[in-house]
């Protein structure tokens, strides 16, 4: 496994951040928080897809009165999500939220910031930092140019000493842009100067084709170079996808071993049967299994079962007929139509 950047270590919750910790998977729901029964539904949903942490958005008092019957409903922890006033995040806390995202400098008088730390500090509540590229300040804006890696960057630094003057140090920082390479590069320069533990993801991805590619490279690269202590991939989707999304991408780079994967073959003149969707039936059904196993899906029955030697369970088809298969050994032959069946026994035991 590739090594991480030591990161200061905070508690959201049940679940550890830097450090040791193990890259943690969150997102954010996508209902009205002022809803609880939709609410607590699609968090319930996201619990059972791996979810360990979960951000509401906050944006009024009633929303932030709804958060501790959320709290109570769920299982994992919860974050609130707040944009420019203290009170909702002081009624946040109140209610018993798990942690705050939130930025100090854009929360008014220093005097309301000291209040919301005094109140975090007192329940050992940590505070996000998330600076955003299309929300950054006007004077980094006028410097800059533009948003850069730098300007995302001297923003967090400003946000994070606002907290450290307060002596609050119980902080995770984020550093988002839609730009891939613009987002890497804001990560990589401040994972060079400071230690406090990193949120990554790409912020607005898109939807799942374009999202999951961008996400997918953005994070990689991160990863790959030990930056990053916990994920979120956004999508124009259902939150479930971005879980399932940062698992693969974890679980494509040996860092978490979670859920199913799916091999298949592109498909060449010797394919004999239609396995495109046949692929695509096994991926539907394989995709909530929560235990590490690979399963590869082949088009030739020559060459399927040596070339996926090492799924754990797979499926190669021929004319009409076709072979069941386990770590590269023929198990059975069955109909061609029976395969998918075949395979889900197999997978269950």
């Amino acid at each position: 496994m590739m090594s991480r950047k030591k990161t200061r270590q905070i508690q959201v919750g049940s679940v550890s951040i830097g450090g040791e910790s193990p890259v943690s998977v969150q997102s954010m729901t996508k209902t009205d928080t002022r809803d609880v029964k939709a609410t607590v539904g699609q968090i319930h949903s996201l619990e059972s897809s791996g979810c360990e942490i979960i951000r509401l958005a906050v944006p009024d008092k009633e929303a932030a009165h709804a958060l501790g019957q959320i709290k109570k409903a769920v299982n994992i922890p919860v974050i609130a999500d707040i944009h420019f006033d203290w009170k909702l995040a002081l009624e946040a806390i109140k209610q018993g939220v798990d942690g705050l995202r939130l930025n100090p400098g854009n929360i008014g008088a220093k005097w309301k910031v000291k209040e919301v730390v005094l109140s975090a500090k007192e329940r050992n509540i940590p505070i996000r930092i998330g600076v955003n590229a299309g929300s950054l300040e006007k004077n980094l804006l006028v410097k800059y140019g533009h948003p850069t890696a730098e300007a995302l960057v001297e923003s967090a630094e400003g946000h994070i000493r606002i907290l450290e003057d307060l002596d609050f140090t119980d902080i995770k920082v984020s550093l988002k842009a839609s730009n891939v390479m613009k987002t890497v590069g804001a990560y990589r320069l401040f994972s060079e100067k400071h230690d406090y533990p990193l949120h990554i993801g790409i912020s607005e991805a898109g939807p799942p084709f374009t999202g999951i590619i961008k996400s997918a490279v953005g994070l990689g690269i991160l990863l790959s170079e030990g930056i990053g202590d916990t994920v979120r991939v956004s999508l124009t989707a259902p939150p479930e996808e971005e879980v399932r999304a940062a698992y693969g991408i974890l679980r494509t780079l040996g860092i978490r071993k979670r859920g199913a994967e799916i091999i298949s073959c592109p498909t060449c003149g010797r394919c004999q049967i239609n396995l495109q969707p046949l692929a695509q039936k096994v991926e539907e059904v394989i995709r909530d299994i929560d235990k590490p196993i690979s399963v590869a899906v082949m088009g030739c029955v020559v060459n399927g079962p040596g070339e996926a030697r090492e799924a754990d369970f797979g499926i190669a088809g021929g004319k009409r007929i076709g072979i069941v298969f386990k770590k590269g050994k023929v198990v059975k032959k069955v109909k061609e139509d029976e395969l998918l069946k075949a395979l889900l026994e197999m997978i269950k035991g």
